[in-house]
């Protein structure tokens, strides 16, 4: 999925970048994908498909910690340990606008 997406969005760069209709049609592609971005439909996807993930890999992280136990080396358990810490915290604004909850 991930490299469909990836695809697309070099596609439509392409597009864009190449198109010889100038800054009109390209103001309009960028509106149009700012309405379909700002859709609710379309955040609460985005939304549910992110918590699923996190659930996932948290999921993942506990079998695998359970079966790794103590041979994970310092630095990464330190690493894993800052990371928690940092997800504890109060929601921190992303770059794109969402939040990290």
């Amino acid at each position: 999925m991930r490299y469909r997406l990836t695809f697309v969005a070099g596609l439509a760069l392409g597009y864009v970048l190449g198109t010889r209709a100038g800054r009109e049609r390209y103001e309009q592609l960028k509106k149009s994908a700012r309405e379909f971005a700002q859709n609710p439909a379309v955040r609460n996807t985005v939304e549910s498909a992110t918590q699923q993930g996190r659930d996932v890999a948290g999921k993942a992280f506990h079998s695998v910690s359970e079966k790794v136990g103590d041979r994970v080396p310092d630095s990464v358990a330190d690493r894993v340990r800052s990371l928690r810490e940092r997800g504890q915290s109060a929601p921190v604004e992303d770059d794109w606008g969402t939040s990290n909850t």
